[in-house]
């Protein structure tokens, strides 16, 4: 029997859930069966439980476009929003893509200059241009250091991904860039900040999917989980990741 159990809330993942976001629930989901810590997924889906939220030791929702991010945000009101809130101020860890993140923050004011409120956990906000010839679009490269001890004390972690996104996100003074944009735009094109981090929870604009071509960022998520579960230090077993460190540097090296 293992020694260890995590569940992940997948919140909507029939409405928030474009461009491959779902490969970041494999990875995860692997990347445990592999060490033989035994995880569930729950789907989170209009009218499911708030207790599926509550329980989750590790929350991920992906990107979606405006009309979805409205039957969210009418679903999510009330007590949802509010055990989304405690888990990430508990130290929970969650992975946020694109509309996920945007839905996190104070608002999303779409392309038609329609204002819909997030749930005001991140200290951001949003707001769509209203021309799509000037979208985000293409691979980027950024750092981060919240990886630092699990590289060996390097000071910072490379992570690629794909953007695509015609929001800008702007941070505010309660919380942190997740990455510094060495290639690509990030949050807004004009600052060099990418995501945003709030204790263990990161919103990212990565696609990809993200996590395959970064594994160590899914290590990072489930060694939180853990820590923040169990109450101590637990160091994950070694993987074999040489397919996913080729394909992280296949597009390191495409923009270097």
């Amino acid at each position: 029997m293992s020694k260890y159990y995590l569940t992940i809330s997948w919140l909507y993942p029939d409405l928030m859930s474009t461009y491959g976001d779902r490969g970041n629930i494999i990875v995860l989901e692997k990347r445990c069966q592999w060490r033989d810590i035994t995880v569930s997924v729950q789907r989170h889906v209009i009218g499911s439980s708030v207790f599926q939220i509550q329980k989750a030791d590790i929350l991920f929702m992906g990107g979606a476009q405006d009309r979805q991010q409205t039957l969210v945000s009418e679903d999510i009101s009330g007590k949802k929003a509010g055990a989304i809130s405690e888990k990430i101020e508990s130290g929970t860890p969650g992975l946020f893509i694109c509309g996920a993140y945007q839905f996190l923050g104070s608002y999303y004011k779409a392309a038609d200059g329609t204002k819909i409120p997030g749930l005001g956990i991140f200290d951001v906000y949003t707001e769509h241009t209203g021309d799509q010839k000037k979208r985000l679009i293409g691979n980027i490269l950024v750092k981060t250091e919240i990886q630092r001890e699990l590289f060996n004390d390097l000071n910072y972690l490379t992570i690629v991904g794909f953007e695509n996104h015609g929001g800008r996100t702007y941070i505010g003074k309660k919380i942190q860039p997740f990455a510094t944009v060495i290639k690509g735009y990030g949050n807004n094109g004009k600052d060099n900040t990418e995501g945003a981090l709030y204790k263990n929870a990161i919103g990212t604009y990565l696609h990809g999917p993200v996590l395959p071509k970064n594994p160590v960022l899914a290590d990072w998520l489930i060694t939180q989980a853990l820590r923040v579960k169990y109450g101590k230090e637990i160091t994950l077993a070694p993987l074999e990741d040489e397919l996913e460190h080729g394909a992280h540097d296949a597009i390191l090296r495409r923009l270097t």
